[in-house]
């Protein structure tokens, strides 16, 4: 089998307040392989973008790691020193969050971004620096891109700024991307560009990507495998056609149910009755038992780690040998 390229084990995220500690990421763990691309959806509150960045060291205070591990290539990170985290942070593992403009600086050029990314990370001298950096924003569809380089940000479109910050988060050639919510802010045309475009562009870099959003159709297109989180613990996680046609947690069901298909003929979508649970008031059990059609006794008192469900696995007791022979 592949050696995993992340390993993420037992992650526990809390953050500390006058009235006591939430615990925002309860006790979760996953890996990525080399190339793949690992999708992280959920609703807002779930913990996903948390997750995100507790991996790559930027947890915004009083968060913080209270629980678990986290290993890249064997080698633990979550306890590194701030400067050491950076190093890692720049080189091995690259980042795209959801607003461009919280990652470039309007006071320089996107060319001038660019050569100091790589000049940081790699021992190149300035020209070959300014060579790279060109050849990334073409490769990123940057037209006129040797002209564009001494642009600032705020002279490109939306969609053209996420395409100089996945330059950016290209530019050391890093082994892992973490995405949070890259096509959010864009409009669907723009968003379909962007996803074609990190697929290629991880296919021909060799780089894994865990790429964290709420829209299932983005998954459905970009991922090979899927974690759905809930209320701050992964709820199902497996390959995402078995996730979409197949899901084996109440959870899942109910957020496949809620998309519409074009294939069917429905008056109304599905929904979830209820909403999420805020961390000060998370039940019992499952967290999902309040919303849950198929919950039961055992639900209510105890919580389910992550359980064989065919060719996926959920945390839901649905799928425990021992509570279906007794059901």
């Amino acid at each position: 089998m592949t050696v995993p390229l992340l390993e993420v084990r037992h992650l526990r995220v809390e953050f500390p307040t006058r009235r006591g500690t939430l615990l925002a990421i309860d006790d979760i763990s996953f890996d990525i392989a080399p190339g793949e691309i690992l999708g992280v959806v959920g609703e807002s509150g779930a913990g996903k973008s948390l997750t995100g960045s507790a991996i790559i060291g930027l947890l915004d205070p009083p968060g913080r790691i209270a629980g678990g591990e986290i290993r890249f290539e064997g080698r633990r990170i979550d306890n590194l020193p701030y400067d050491e985290m950076r190093k890692v942070r720049g080189r091995s593992i690259g980042a795209v969050f959801q607003d461009p403009l919280t990652s470039l600086n309007p006071l320089y050029t996107v060319g001038q971004q660019l050569v100091e990314t790589i000049q940081t990370h790699l021992d190149v001298n300035a020209d070959e620096a300014r060579r790279r950096a060109i050849k990334l924003l073409e490769e990123t569809g940057i037209q006129a891109a040797a002209q564009r380089f001494d642009q600032y940000p705020h002279q490109f479109s939306g969609g053209m700024r996420q395409r100089v910050v996945i330059a950016l988060a290209l530019a050391a050639e890093p082994k892992l991307i973490v995405a949070d919510e890259p096509t959010t802010a864009l409009d669907v045309s723009v968003q379909a560009q962007i996803i074609s475009l990190l697929k290629r562009l991880c296919r021909e870099h060799g780089a894994a990507v865990m790429l964290v959003t709420h829209d299932m159709g983005v998954i459905a297109e970009t991922c090979d495998r899927v974690a759905v989180m809930y209320a701050g613990r992964i709820a199902e996680i497996g390959p995402v056609h078995d996730v979409i046609h197949s899901a084996a947690h109440p959870y899942t069901v109910g957020l496949m149910g809620s998309i519409p298909a074009m294939d069917e003929d429905r008056e109304r979508l599905l929904q979830i009755d209820g909403s999420m649970p805020r961390l000060t008031s998370i039940p019992s059990g499952c967290a999902f038992n309040p919303r849950c059609p198929q919950a039961f006794g055992r639900c209510r008192v105890e919580r389910p780690d992550l359980l064989d469900a065919g060719a996926t696995r959920a945390a839901c007791w649905l799928h425990d040998e021992p509570t279906r022979a007794a059901a």
